[in-house]
């Protein structure tokens, strides 16, 4: 590539020659005003105190905890009390206020449900409010920067970490992930966007190198960033541990400094995940701002990068002092611009109001659940129903939640925890329950009804209860978790043969699902209903039970394709499994640093992510994305499409049922992408609540990127003068069609 360059007016580094035929983009006029007040502060520091900004402590680990007075999170950097800088104390996540194993004892927080049932609400004002609630809770926790965000599309059904974000589609996760953002940041505390980019799997994430063209890479993950970016203004966006065509994530100058700083003209700072760095000079000259978790680097990588090796560097001239303050600068613009410095968080924990925020909870598990299958009308369940078998699932106890980093220690505490005995997150991941017992909300929904329970340990017991009972509910279960990858989709612990074995005993079977990502049904013809609950948080039961008994009309849509078969998607297994076992063997054998040797992963789907591979290979999904029933009907009419420069359509839509409910409009175009192949790409969406019999007209503003192929050469988007255009409910179920005009 090209040397890389200084811009003297803002000291930001670009290269070059990955910037092409666009200019780069400028900063807004807040940011640029909080750029100017950060370079004024940044020339009062020390290069000692600039030092101390670029890698931040591990509370967890680290040997100075007390002396700074750190508390137990993910992330601290000492203030600088002369300048007015509070400390950084940070925290992870988008769920909630993540308290790992329990670190700090004397706290609970709100536990939202996963990003997929965020997804699936397709609602990104309901978004904003929950991420809003979270960040209130964070500030009152002490802490002033959350590593929420997560917006990595969900390629490949199996990921570890796919109820972390959400969803498969672009324009879906871009939305929602800028409105998760600007909710946490009207707190005034800092929000990354995480993992830039392409970290769309577990195993081996440390070591495996993700391969894919960069036109491709522009077209589907980069722009689902560069959407969420433009919304939501974050003040920090964290890079992966993954390779990307070679290069780590942190230190990435293509993507980093040609892509995120110089094309987009992002403003703030760029911090690693925990233990991603791997070098000093590379990484400071690609863009890197921040070093999280310098301990972590440590122990993984054999060495701290960003404090004394940095120190050396600038002194030796392999790294200019001018760098080392735009790090700082975009450290402090981040902080600034957010509110962080002049409205500092509070210095002791404050009260939140627990029982506001956890109807917030409750609400996105209700808009996010997404009712899948409802043969002869069995939902929602009414008076005539005496008696319910409520089967499996830990139903009795509590709700299921997604391990690792965004554990939140809920409001009642945990009624099951498990700790993993092995595997590369068994030092922080636990299977962990919220307490929210569906069976006593079931109980509490219909007290004049029988309601019985059993574990589905003993199939006998189970089929029993189900054949006494005018309807059996099935509680299933699929445990996901930051650092492991599921190897199959099916559900786990012989839960297919209780649900097959039940259903054979109760013709009147309904399966709520508490998963993290799609799973198989082989037993779907033979029940009547199946609820896909996702993990649904703080109030899980409650919620669920509201949509059994009718008090919630489901309007969840799918935000990720539910493959029929493991061998449907675009890679069956997880790439680098072979390469984990031999490591597990050695291990076992007594070699304890024995490693994962590095592998590629390559993502020949290029930019046809989800449902857009399905369309391209002609494979027939089991669920489509988008697809969602509900209690009532709708209808769409008078559809007018307006080309141009602001596309956008126009079209009626009427509750033609007898129950009122919310629909999600979807508006698809055709296009084809640099590898020339055509898809229908989600363009638009809407999210209206009607009551029976009630008619809206909604305009639906079109991103146009979406169906558009980029143009390495020119630098640019280019577009068909004309695209198929369709009015949906689902990728697959189109009403209304027309024609979109350049």
């Amino acid at each position: 590539m090209a040397a890389d360059s200084f811009d003297g007016a803002t000291t930001r580094l670009v290269a070059v020659d990955r910037v092409g035929g666009k200019q780069p983009s400028s900063p807004t006029p807040s940011e640029a005003i909080s750029r100017q007040r950060a370079e004024a502060t940044v020339a009062q520091m020390t290069v000692e105190e600039k030092i101390g900004f670029v890698s931040s402590y591990f509370p967890y680990t680290s040997k100075l905890r007390d002396e700074f007075g750190m508390i137990l999170s993910s992330g601290y950097n000492p203030g600088l009390p002369r300048l007015g800088i509070p400390a950084l104390r940070i925290n992870d996540a988008s769920l909630g206020v993540a308290n790992i194993l329990n670190g700090r004892t004397d706290e609970t927080s709100t536990a939202l449900p996963s990003a997929l049932a965020m997804g699936a609400s397709f609602d990104p004002e309901l978004v904003r409010a929950a991420s809003a609630m979270i960040g209130s809770e964070a500030r009152a926790a002490t802490f002033n920067v959350m590593l929420a965000g997560g917006i990595n599309l969900i390629r490949d059904p199996w990921g570890g970490r796919n109820f972390e974000y959400f969803s498969e589609d672009v324009l879906l996760t871009g939305v929602l992930g800028g409105a998760a953002v600007d909710g946490v940041q009207s707190n005034s505390i800092a929000s990354t966007l995480k993992h830039f980019v392409l970290n769309s799997q577990e195993t081996g994430r440390m070591v495996m190198d993700a391969r894919i063209g960069m036109s491709a890479l522009r077209e589907s993950d980069l722009l689902a960033f560069q959407i969420a970016i433009e919304r939501g203004r974050p003040a920090s966006v964290m890079a992966g541990y993954n390779k990307i065509n070679g290069d780590y994530a942190s230190e990435n100058a293509p993507l980093i400094n040609g892509v995120l700083k110089g094309e987009w003209g992002f403003a703030g700072w760029v911090m690693s995940d925990w233990g991603s760095v791997h070098s000093t000079e590379k990484a400071a000259l690609a863009g890197l701002d921040q070093e999280s978790g310098m301990e972590l680097d440590a122990h993984l990588n054999g060495a701290i990068f960003f404090t004394d090796r940095l120190l050396a560097a600038i002194e030796d001239g392999a790294v200019p002092e001018s760098r080392l303050d735009d790090m700082v600068a975009r450290i402090l613009t981040g902080m600034i611009d957010c509110g962080a410095l002049d409205d500092p968080t509070p210095v002791n924990p404050r009260p939140v109001d627990v029982d506001a925020n956890c109807l917030v909870a409750q609400r996105v598990a209700e808009a996010g659940a997404v009712l899948l299958r409802n043969e002869n009308g069995l939902l929602p369940l009414g008076p005539q129903v005496r008696r319910i078998a409520v089967i499996g699932g830990n139903a009795d106890l509590g709700v299921l939640s997604g391990g690792g980093s965004s554990q939140v220690r809920s409001h009642g505490g945990a009624p099951i925890e498990i700790s993993l005995e092995s595997g590369d997150g068994a030092w922080f991941c636990r299977l962990t329950y919220h307490a929210s017992s569906p069976l006593r909300a079931i109980e509490a929904a219909a007290p004049q009804t029988r309601i019985d329970f059993c574990s589905g340990e003993d199939l006998d017991a189970a089929t029993a209860s189900a054949a006494a009972a005018d309807v059996a509910i099935v509680f299933a279960t699929q445990w996901r978790s930051e650092a492991a990858d599921v190897e199959t989709l099916a559900l786990p612990d012989k839960q297919d043969a209780l649900i097959a074995a039940v259903a054979a005993a109760n013709a009147r079977t309904i399966v709520v699902l508490e998963t993290g990502g799609a799973v198989l049904m082989p037993w779907l013809s033979e029940v009547e209903a199946v609820l896909a609950a996702w993990y649904p948080g703080q109030r899980g039961g409650e919620a669920i039970a509201n949509i059994l008994f009718g008090e919630v009309n489901p309007s969840g849509r799918l935000p990720i394709t539910f493959p029929a078969a493991d061998a449907h998607a675009p890679r069956p297994v997880p790439g680098g499994l072979d390469e984990l076992r031999d490591r597990d063997v050695a291990q076992r054998a007594g070699d304890e640093k024995a490693k994962i040797a590095p592998f590629i992963v390559d993502y020949p789907e290029g930019a046809n992510v989800g449902y857009r591979w399905f369309e391209t290979q002609g494979i027939a999904p089991l669920f489509p994305f988008g697809f969602g029933l509900s209690y009532t009907s709708f209808s769409y009419d008078d559809l007018e499409i307006v080309g141009g420069a602001n596309p956008k359509v126009r079209l009626s839509v009427t509750n033609t049922g007898l129950r009122k409910g919310a629909d999600v409009v979807q508006v698809y175009v055709e296009g084809s992408d640099s590898q020339s192949a055509h898809s229908w790409r989600l363009a638009g969406f809407r999210r209206i609540e009607l009551s029976p019999g009630e008619s809206r007209v909604v305009e639906i503003e079109l991103e146009k990127r979406v169906f558009a192929r980029w143009d390495d050469a020119a630098g640019d988007w280019s577009w068909d003068e004309r695209s198929p255009l369709a009015v949906g409910r689902s990728s697959q179920d189109f009403v209304l069609r027309g024609e979109l005009t350049r």
